[in-house]
């Protein structure tokens, strides 16, 4: 009962981002794995690029989870509710992340006709943004080569950067289905308060009348509520979050398919199965036999 009172006064996260004196965007390299991790669910006004040097991990951006291989690059827009990329555990050489205001070069820049393509790159990344291929490899470079440069020519890369990206064909959109908030600031203290209660406790059950209670709703107006928002069921995000943890754990730990499923939240072998194959393609040892494949 204690850590159920604990878990209602949490605050959801908002994260304060202040560019250094002289700056219009800030700019962050950590040359070490987990040092910029937020481990939490937050959200910030200012679009966010990530480029994850090498390594695997979770994405977690909006109502979509899913699990990367070989490092990351996500452009993620602004008040988009995401969690950090990286641990000390997950294997990667270093994170590059870039915070700016879409006014960071005054009202109208982006409305000129030479940025129309990085406009409607910045309108698409509200739904969250992967980046693959030879652009994540490409861009990402030109992110690290930044911490050598001076304030000048850091603002003339970020422009030459997000234009590259907005010609890029090499993408995914996180939330292709859509991810809205009604009302920015409230919807995202709510959600997150939701968000930050399946990762802490996906591998037991949640049942609707807790998780509805915690955002002070009746269990058929969250059901709506939750489904407006990420159009998806509560219940449809809290397995696809116990799915991509046990891709996770069948790309990284010598467990058993057994006790992976089990780990993972479900407690029926044979819907773990089913529900495995039916996100991914292909059951849990086809999956890990094909990993295995790809790093020989």
């Amino acid at each position: 009962m204690d850590s159920m009172i604990e878990t209602k006064k949490q605050k959801a996260k908002l994260e304060s981002i202040t560019p250094n004196f002289g700056n219009s965007f800030t700019y962050n390299y950590h040359g070490k794995s987990g040092d910029a991790n937020v481990t939490y669910w937050h959200y910030h006004p200012e679009i966010e690029l990530v480029y994850v040097n090498g390594g695997a991990g979770k994405r977690q951006i909006g109502s979509h989870v899913s699990y990367f291989r070989d490092g990351d690059l996500i452009l993620i827009g602004s008040n988009l509710p995401h969690c950090g990329f990286i641990t000390k555990e997950t294997g990667n050489k270093s994170q590059t992340v870039i915070h700016m205001k879409k006014d960071f070069l005054g009202n109208d820049f982006f409305n000129i006709p030479e940025m129309s393509k990085i406009q409607k790159l910045l309108e698409m990344a509200k739904s969250g943004i992967a980046f693959s291929g030879a652009t994540k490899k490409k861009l990402g470079e030109k992110m690290e080569v930044m911490e050598y440069q001076s304030d000048f020519q850091r603002l003339l890369s970020m422009l030459n950067i997000l234009n590259e990206l907005a010609l890029s064909e090499d993408y995914t959109v996180l939330n292709a289905e859509g991810f809205t908030m009604q009302s920015e600031v409230k919807d995202n203290n709510r959600i997150n308060v939701v968000f930050n209660h399946v990762k802490n406790n996906f591998k037991d059950e949640i049942p609707l009348e807790e998780i509805a209670d915690m955002v002070s709703m009746t269990v058929p107006s969250f059901c709506r509520y939750f489904k407006k928002i990420t159009n998806k069921t509560f219940t449809q995000f809290v397995n696809e979050y116990r799915l991509v943890h046990a891709s996770k754990l069948l790309a990284e730990q010598p467990m058993s398919i057994t006790e992976v499923c089990y780990e993972s939240g479900f407690n029926n072998f044979s819907h773990f199965n089913k529900s495995f194959k039916a996100f991914t393609g292909q059951n849990p040892s086809e999956y890990r036999n094909q990993l295995k494949a790809v790093l020989q």
